[in-house]
């Protein structure tokens, strides 16, 4: 039988691959060279680095996959090298962290009395995150426009536009991989210079690779009285992260902005699809039959739904404000940062709601991600 070595905050994995092989689970961050002897399969999330130190006495491995959208922490090359099958799950989270930015929003625009479709987004990134961001934005009539150098040389359809107008808008959102030098380098993209130029009240949304944001530059313009508003979910020096720039950000979580059940399962399951595919296996299982039915799985909304009534149907499933309390108060060393992503609770994605609403809505629900279903006299929703 296949040895099966997982990350053990990756849910349903055993539900997947018990009958591929063993599966055994251990902390991620915490997975040694030692510990990938006699191991077929190994299964990871972004804490686990993959390389020649970690796979130095991997004798057997055949496969590597990271339920992750991004892939720094493979060494793609290495693996090659030794013949050893790799993949990830791009897009797997993206609808989860595209709803966390939503949360942010809604709850900075409550705190501060902002209008936010009196705003203009810039998302910096027009990936799988980017994209499902923007389609939410458009449901809420919110004005936007990509940044994403790469994708607009390549000749993307889209409203591209380059850093200094990202530097002009009122909400810069971030979603894109940590790449360290070269022509599109994004390590340290925001850096002291570019935060100097922001105007006051910006907010600034970090939910992609640490390292995209100068945490120290972030901090020294926050100490030095620049009024912005910094929702933080990654980090510089995970998980010993900057407790004083934490005091000073507007929301502060702990890496965990595509932490949705349906996002990690989704991930898993992308893994188990792949195996299934390399070796000509029949997909047994399926990802909807796994995913317990949510805790409240319906409302009726008997007025139109405005701004104020919609950022209650989006706290109803997710918000954001519990798992800044989380943070500020468990998440500030090491292991509170990394037991607070390991214990995370269970948050479902917007779809998990069905909305019977007998009007119009003011923005297009079912376009921002809930199940919305218009009430018509042969349509009650009983």
């Amino acid at each position: 039988m296949l040895k099966i070595l997982a990350d053990e905050n990756m849910p349903y994995v055993t539900q997947l691959f018990d009958s591929i092989g063993q599966v055994t689970q251990m902390p991620g961050r915490k997975m040694t060279c030692d510990d990938l002897v006699d191991v077929d399969i190994l299964l990871v999330r972004s804490i686990t680095v993959v390389n020649q130190q970690l796979l130095a006495k991997a004798n057997r491995l055949q496969f590597v996959g990271s339920a992750t959208i991004g892939t720094d922490h493979i060494d793609a090359d290495y693996l090659e090298q030794r013949g050893i099958t790799w993949t990830n799950a791009p897009g797997c989270n993206a609808t989860a962290v595209a709803e966390y930015v939503i949360s942010a929003l809604l709850s900075l625009s409550s705190r501060f009395q902002l209008t936010l479709q009196k705003k203009r987004v810039a998302i910096v990134g027009a990936g799988n995150i980017g994209q499902r961001l923007a389609k939410k934005l458009s449901a809420l009539n919110i004005e936007h426009f990509f940044c994403d150098p790469p994708l607009q040389r390549a000749g993307v359809e889209g409203d591209f536009r380059d850093m200094n107008e990202v530097a002009k808008a009122d909400i810069i959102s971030l979603h894109v991989p940590i790449i360290k030098a070269g022509l599109d380098k994004t390590a340290n993209l925001i850096d002291r210079a570019f935060i100097k130029q922001l105007k006051p009240n910006t907010i600034l949304i970090n939910s992609c690779r640490g390292d995209v944001v100068n945490n120290q530059d972030l901090l020294s313009c926050l100490n030095e009285g620049q009024v912005l508003h910094a929702v933080m979910d990654v980090w510089q020096n995970e998980p010993m992260i900057n407790q004083q720039l934490v005091d000073k950000v507007a929301l502060a979580t702990p890496h965990i902005a595509g932490y949705s059940l349906e996002g990690k399962a989704r991930g898993t399951y992308m893994l188990y699809q792949r195996w299934c595919q390399i070796n000509q296996q029949a997909l047994d299982k399926k990802l909807h039959d796994l995913l317990p039915p949510p805790t409240i799985p319906n409302v009726v909304c008997q007025d139109w739904v405005n701004n104020r009534q919609l950022s209650k149907l989006v706290k109803l499933v997710y918000d954001i404000r519990d798992d800044d309390d989380l943070c500020r108060h468990l998440g500030l060393n090491g292991d509170g940062f990394d037991n607070l992503r390991k214990q995370y609770g269970v948050r479902r994605e917007f779809s998990a709601l069905t909305v019977y609403s007998d009007h119009h809505c003011t923005v297009d629900l079912a376009q921002l991600g809930f199940n919305s279903i218009l009430n018509t006299p042969n349509n009650t929703g009983d």
